[in-house]
């Protein structure tokens, strides 16, 4: 039995209707190319608060009796929900108490208390913070507002899903991010229940997780929601070791398909979204980008994309997107032995201005216990045109005589 059901995400539109933004859909031209069909972005990462989470957490808090929000609620998030949970709060006139991992990134902790929250660091895990939450509710009688395993956020996340068919009524398939799992279960309610009443049965719906943090194939394969041990990953907001009993169900029955994506490809899809899309998205909101590249083969086109969220601390940005650009073959890091006498140097870069390389950074050390007494070595950051242009660069560099390591 579906506990979520097409006249209850109808209803949390309803709640949502002068609480959420009806995000924009933009058709991406370079991932129609690559795939050979329409691909278009749902961008949530231009919702209130940077994501979907003020959708489920609003209509979660509303469906609380007065008696219930004036006791306060308590949250665990890695950020996104964390905001979606203080704003919805603020606006409902309720306290707010949210338990954050410890390096949680600092914009997310700085909008959780700018929207009225108390924030508390329990430990290194959304897990931990769900753990510590639980208590809290039970010491205080403050009602846990849990970041996806409960019928209302489902619910609300939901109505994207029936955003989706208003602006694209032909899509084929849609694609995003998976943490615990109430996102894409609850657009797959949605959409499918919608089309279920005109007879279509042709939408399918796929889930993307991080390959470090992918608690949904192994707990498919055991056939129960299963914990596993999270690898570090940049997508920090999917990072969650287990999934939901509520949305494990729903996600069995409703969900076509999940497949993990790596860092690189996360990282390539971020720096894709701000290029080519001119959208600002964290490392989790572009897994479903990420799943485009790697496994465009289990997509029918017209494809919406799920940019779920885009609060990303800068210097993270700044990280991710070297990254990607290294992945790209347009970012080199390189390490290169060459004689110690003068004008070795201005030799080097001159080689490299004739092969039309970007010298970003270069460090010239010529004292070290690695080195010989006639040698020096030059480290440097490079800036390519690709991976073609990156392969030419490195062989007329060994073909001059240097000696390079690739960093």
């Amino acid at each position: 039995m579906t506990l979520v059901s097409v006249d209850d995400i109808r209803a949390a539109r309803v709640l949502l209707r002068d609480v959420a933004v009806n995000t924009p859909m933009i058709r991406s031209r370079v991932l129609s190319e690559a795939i050979g069909g329409p691909v278009l972005l749902k961008c949530e990462n231009l919702q209130r608060t940077g994501s979907f989470k003020i959708r489920g957490a609003y209509v979660r808090i509303a469906r609380l009796s007065e008696a219930e929000r004036a006791g306060g609620v308590v949250a665990a998030s890695a950020g996104n929900h964390a905001q979606g949970v203080a704003l919805a709060a603020s606006m409902l006139g309720c306290k707010a108490t949210v338990f954050m991992p410890e390096g949680a990134p600092l914009p997310k902790v700085a909008a959780t208390r700018g929207y009225g929250a108390d924030v508390v660091f329990p430990g290194p895990t959304v897990d931990d913070c769900l753990v510590a939450a639980r208590d809290y509710a039970e010491e205080r009688g403050a009602v846990l507002i849990h970041p996806f395993d409960h019928p209302d956020v489902v619910a609300g996340q939901a109505t994207i899903g029936l955003e989706i068919l208003e602006q694209e009524p032909g899509v084929r398939t849609v694609v995003g991010a998976v943490g615990g799992g109430g996102l894409m279960s609850g657009i797959a309610a949605a959409l499918k229940g919608v089309v279920k009443e005109t007879g279509r049965d042709d939408i399918k719906v796929v889930g993307a997780q991080a390959k470090r943090a992918a608690a949904f194939p192994a707990s498919l394969a055991a056939g129960r929601p299963t914990r596993i041990e999270i690898q570090p990953t940049m997508a920090d907001g999917i990072a969650v070791g287990r999934p939901g009993d509520l949305t494990y169900g729903l996600f069995t029955d409703l969900v076509d398909a999940v497949v993990t994506v790596t860092e690189e490809s996360i990282s390539q899809a971020l720096l894709l979204c701000l290029e080519r899309a001119k959208q600002v998205v964290e490392p989790a909101g572009a897994a479903g980008v990420a799943a485009l590249l790697e496994h465009s083969y289990a997509v029918r086109t017209p494809v919406v994309v799920l940019l779920s969220g885009g609060n990303i601390d800068p210097l993270l940005l700044s990280k991710v997107l070297r990254h990607g650009l290294a992945g790209a073959g347009r970012y080199l890091v390189v390490r290169c032995r060459l004689k110690d006498r003068p004008g070795a140097l201005v030799t080097l870069l001159g080689e490299l201005a004739e092969l039309g390389v970007n010298v970003l950074d270069v460090m010239h050390e010529r004292v070290a216990a690695r080195l010989h007494v006639e040698e020096a070595e030059v480290l440097m950051h490079l800036e390519t045109r690709g991976a073609d242009h990156s392969e030419d660069v490195i062989g007329r560099l060994r073909e001059k005589g240097y000696t390079l390591n690739l960093s």
